[in-house]
């Protein structure tokens, strides 16, 4: 995979249930059908995208700082795509692990 983004390099992601049964959270592509977890340079462009994305009534969610390696690991172990969207949730990478 040949990737611009080093392994240490710090990217935040949306956690679901931060504390207690903590996951990723996950998004679906209707267009393509392909299971994604949205991550982000920055936590406010997280924190701002996060009222974009589909979420479950009822569940907290917070946005965590990840290394990139690690949240590679992860969707590739649960195969989902990462990609990588701005405040406004559009998409600026896509990376399959």
């Amino acid at each position: 995979m040949k990737n611009d983004i080093k392994p240490d390099t710090w990217i935040w992601v949306i956690v679901q249930n931060p504390g207690t049964n903590e996951q990723f959270l996950g998004q679906l592509d209707e267009k393509t059908s392909v299971s994604f977890i949205p991550a982000f340079y920055k936590k406010e462009d997280a924190q701002q995208c996060l009222l974009n994305l589909t979420t479950e009534r009822g569940a907290k969610y917070e946005a965590q700082a990840i290394f990139f390696d690690e949240l590679v690991t992860d969707a590739a172990q649960n195969k989902f795509m990462i990609f990588l969207l701005n405040a406004d949730g559009k998409i600026l990478k896509k990376v399959k692990p």
